[in-house]
């Protein structure tokens, strides 16, 4: 995940990013803050996870908490997948 370069590496892919770091932190809090107003028509909840995934670009506090869900729910997956092949 390299900041100047424009693009969100997750799971593999590649998403293309504002190369600005104004824009992604103005496009990520405006993600939150219409998340945090999905009940209303058009907003949506799944607004939320989006603008932390493109605030953890530049934020070194939420970047820390993203890779550590990621890496929770990797083992999460793996632990899962053992127990299955065990039965």
């Amino acid at each position: 995940m390299d900041p100047g370069q424009g693009r969100l590496f997750i799971a593999g892919r590649s998403i293309p990013m504002p190369r600005s770091r104004v824009a992604r932190l103005c496009i990520g809090t405006v993600l939150i803050v219409g998340g945090i107003l999905g009940f209303l028509p058009i907003l949506g909840f799944w607004m939320v996870p989006l603008g932390i995934l493109i605030l953890s670009q530049d934020l070194a506090f939420v970047r820390r908490r993203r890779r550590r869900l990621e890496v929770w729910w990797g083992r999460r997956r793996r632990e899962k997948q053992a127990a299955s092949l065990r039965k």
